[in-house]
This record gives C-alpha cells, structure tokens and sequence, in this order.
C-alpha cells in the first residue's frame, strides 16, 4: 500500500469513528446524561471504557494515527459502538486489516429474487450454492441434466460421483484437479467452519480419487471452467459455467451454466425439454 492511499485509507477511519460515535446517546447504552454536552453522541473516554481500551490508545485510533491494531480491539471498538456486521468488516479495513470471516446464517430461505432468477434462466441450468458448496437451490432444466432427485445435493460431492460426469472420464480427469483445488482454495477463508470438514470426510470415504487428491494439498484459483456430461437421454453435453456472488448474501454463489459454441449442446437441450414434455 503505497504511503497517499494509507494516508487516506486513515483520513476515512478518523471520520467513519466520529460519525459512528456521534450516532449513539448515552441513553441508548444505559449511561446518564449528566449536564450538557457540547457535541452530540458518547464521549472518546466512554468509547474506550466500553471498549475495554485506554482513552489515549482510542483517541490515537479515532485520529487515524499509524499504530498498531489487533482485531481482537477492532471486535470490542465495534461492540462497543453498536456496529453491524458490514460497519464491522468496514472498521477492519479502514484499519488496515483483512475483514473478519463472515458469520453463517443458518436456515436463512433463498429469496424470491433469487429463486425468479434462476427459474429465468429456465432452458438452460442454474445452481445456487452455499460456501461450502451445499445446493441451495437449482431450476427445473438443472433437475434434469443433472439428475438431482431432490435429496441433498453439493457441487463437489456431484462431480465426483455422478456418473454423468464420470461418464465423460477423459474431460473429468483433467477438470479433477482444479475442482480439489478450489474447493481448498474457497475452505481456507473460514477456518473453523465444520460443514467443510464434512464434505471433505464424507467424500473422502466415496471417493477413492477425490481422497488423493485432496492429500496433495494444491490451491487453485476458481475458473470459468467448461463441464462435460453425458446424459442417458440425449448423450454428451458441454456447458460453459460463470459463478456469480449474490450482492445481498456474498456467501451464496450463483452458478450459470451455458451451452459451450461449437457444441451440440443446445440442440440437445432443446430435444431434452421436447422429451420431458412429451413424457
């Protein structure tokens, strides 16, 4: 970081700490108000009380002075001013740290946007998955190339047993790798969080080729990969994937799959919708 862009980078912490300060009335944290204040919101020793801090250590903080933070401090600043978890992640990184890993909500339904979303993508499939890769949701042209009977479905745990991707071994060898890859890739960014550690036993134990190469221990980046698979009905098909983050919910990735030029692939998705209406 170059020394103009920590200078600003700074200049914006002074001035989100004040704001964020301003906002709150004693009342509202069950202090009295004793006597008239000069400027509205807590006092920087109140903040630092609540804190857990020294007064001088938080006013150096809310000067935007270069000192050193932890975010163990950053967690109590943040308690202590009422934050929310984006205005958490913001204190991180106007303070020069990464952003805390972000809190799992359990149970949360997918949203009628999302689900219109996918289902207006209909002839061709759509996916949406959680961090860890679980399906959360997936369009009708999806249930069927992909076979999906409606029980628990993960991405990962899919390309490695669904014989319509193991049916195309050649295209499915070379894309393993980097498959593992990712998936370690996306898992170090919340260390801690059992449901990976899930996948990974889980599949380790059906999949002899996924325990390998999970063993190796290689990273790669996420790509906009092609998948290949060849359905019972209509024979192989070859899709491009984009992944898209879903804005409201960054943990949720929306997976677009679109037939690959040059291939057949549309023609037999055609035939694939002609059948299943016919059925």
């Amino acid at each position: 970081m170059t020394s103009e862009s920590a200078t600003h980078r700074r200049e914006q912490l002074r001035e989100f700490l004040r704001a964020r300060r301003a906002r709150i009335a004693p009342a509202d944290i069950g202090l009295p108000t004793v006597g008239r204040r000069r400027t509205p919101g807590l006092r920087r020793e109140e903040v630092a009380m609540r804190a857990g801090v020294g007064v001088s250590w938080y006013t150096w903080l809310e000067q935007g002075r270069d000192i050193t933070v932890s975010g163990e401090v950053l967690d109590a600043v943040a308690k202590a001013l009422l934050l929310s978890e984006p205005e958490r992640a913001h204190l991180y990184l106007l303070a020069g740290l990464n952003p805390p890993v972000a809190r799992p909500v359990s149970g949360q339904a997918v949203s009628a946007e999302v689900l219109h979303l996918l289902d207006a993508w209909g002839p061709r499939p759509a996916v949406l998955r959680d961090r860890s890769w679980n399906i959360l949701a997936f369009n009708d042209t999806a249930r069927v190339v992909f076979g999906f009977d409606g029980g628990p479905q993960n991405c990962l745990r899919t390309f490695f047993v669904n014989p319509r991707y193991r049916a195309m071994h050649d295209v499915w060898a070379a894309a393993a790798p980097a498959v593992v890859g990712a998936y370690r890739a996306d898992a170090a960014h919340f260390p801690g969080d059992g449901e990976f550690d899930r996948v990974v036993t889980e599949l380790s134990a059906a999949s002899p080729e996924f325990a390998e190469l999970w063993e190796r221990h290689e990273v790669a980046a996420p790509a906009q990969a092609v998948n290949a698979m060849r359905h019972p009905e209509v024979g192989e098909l070859y899709f491009e994937t984009t992944t898209l983050t879903v804005a409201h919910h960054p943990e949720w990735s929306l997976i677009l799959y679109n037939p690959q030029e040059g291939s057949e692939t549309a023609g037999r998705l055609d035939r694939l919708h002609r059948i299943r209406l016919t059925a």
